[in-house]
């Protein structure tokens, strides 16, 4: 029968002696290190996806409010032609003129105490703030004489209906911004004095819509539509050339002789304002371009700001 040694290995028992448990620990461990970031992984991408469908910050007009801002703004352009127009010597026009916004019960002049006189015209949709489905202020502009305000309009909106749901608020719509000096341009004055003759009986053609005699004065390929006789070249008031090559962009203003619209009345003399020809002047940009002796239009713009 064989002796055992003192030193001979057991059989049987736990076989995670020695350092085989440290294997398994650190299995354990690089397991649960990947299931966390898995599940950030998938996590974090949908977390995004949430918190791109939330607002952020005032939003004037939220798109899942459902609520029609294009028609508000509609009812509110009507109602401030309303709401902005009066006549102390007929109160009553107003007052029916207000029914079909104001809500049951409300004041018949919303408002206004009677008096005075205004007229306000020129309506547009400036903005629109969406509270919720159903609520909105909406603001437009308008003006009176030389006055320009922004009227907020309160409205509500149910059953495809809207009514006016509060006072509204008359804000200054300000006034013209401040323009900066800009500094005074180069001229050549021999491009100038060569494009004026040329540009005046272009003009004129332009202004008559002729074909034939505008075909004189464009580049070749270059096709434009006239005025067709809706207009007459009073007068070419400047020609404005930057010094450059045979190629460049120059501004000409001109005065247009306008048709009045009006029938003169059998007592109207030759003085009489309202039956003289009216004239507006304007300003073009035009691209020209030199060959030979001539200069010819290749293309025509409004202008832009200018020094002159």
């Amino acid at each position: 029968m064989p002796v055992r040694g003192r030193n001979a290995p057991r059989r049987g028992g736990w076989s995670g002696g020695g350092g085989r448990w440290l294997v398994w620990t650190g299995r354990a461990v690089l397991w649960a290190v990947i299931i966390v970031i898995v599940v950030n992984g998938v996590r974090a991408p949908i977390e995004r996806m949430a918190q791109g469908n939330e607002p952020t910050g005032t939003s004037a007009s939220p798109t899942t409010s459902g609520f029609p801002t294009a028609d508000a703004a509609a009812f509110a352009g009507q109602f401030a032609a309303a709401y902005l127009s009066f006549d102390g010597s007929k109160p009553d026009d107003r007052a029916e003129r207000l029914k079909p916004f104001l809500p049951e019960g409300a004041e018949r002049q919303f408002g206004w105490n009677g008096l005075g006189r205004m007229s306000a015209g020129a309506y547009q949709f400036s903005g629109i703030e969406v509270t919720d489905a159903q609520n909105a202020i909406v603001t437009v502009f308008a003006q009176s004489g030389a006055q320009r305000w922004k009227l907020s309009v309160p409205v509500y909106y149910s059953d495809g209906k809207f009514v006016v749901s509060g006072q509204p608020a008359l804000l200054p719509a300000g006034g013209p911004a401040g323009l900066p000096q800009l500094p005074q341009v180069e001229h050549d004055d021999t491009a100038e004095s060569e494009l004026r003759p040329q540009l005046e009986g272009f003009f004129k053609a332009y202004a008559a819509g002729d074909a034939t005699q505008l075909q004189r004065y464009v580049a070749q390929g270059v096709t434009l539509d006239g005025f067709d006789g809706n207009v007459t070249l009073a007068e070419l008031k400047s020609v404005s050339a930057p010094p450059g090559g045979t190629s460049r962009e120059i501004t000409a203003v001109v005065v247009w002789g306008l048709p009045t619209g009006a029938t003169p009345s059998p007592a109207a003399t030759n003085t009489d304002p309202s039956v003289q020809a009216a004239g507006l002047e304007q300003a073009y940009r035009l691209l020209v371009e030199k060959q030979g002796d001539n200069w010819y239009i290749k293309n025509i713009r409004g202008a832009t700001r200018s020094a002159g």
